[in-house]
């Protein structure tokens, strides 16, 4: 029980850490060109949404990835 806890920690960190990072990183495009004037809250709702959505994508392909090569050496076992 102690490795499902360990691994929800861990999965719990690296979705906020890739967030954050993915909040960051979108902070460099220039929105402004797509969105319509006066619509402060929509863009910003839009810019956290965007930046959860990479960051869940991001993290759960490295989180899958550091899995799966911890079962590698099952294969040969």
């Amino acid at each position: 029980m102690v490795g499902y806890g360990q691994e929800a920690l861990l999965s719990i960190f690296s979705h906020l850490v890739f967030i954050i990072l993915a909040w960051w990183s979108l902070q460099a495009l220039n929105f402004e060109k797509f969105l319509r004037k006066n619509r402060v809250a929509q863009a910003r709702l839009l810019y956290i949404l965007l930046a959860i959505v990479i960051g869940s994508v991001v993290s759960n392909f490295f989180l899958d990835y550091l899995f799966w090569s911890r079962q590698l050496p099952h294969l040969y076992g």
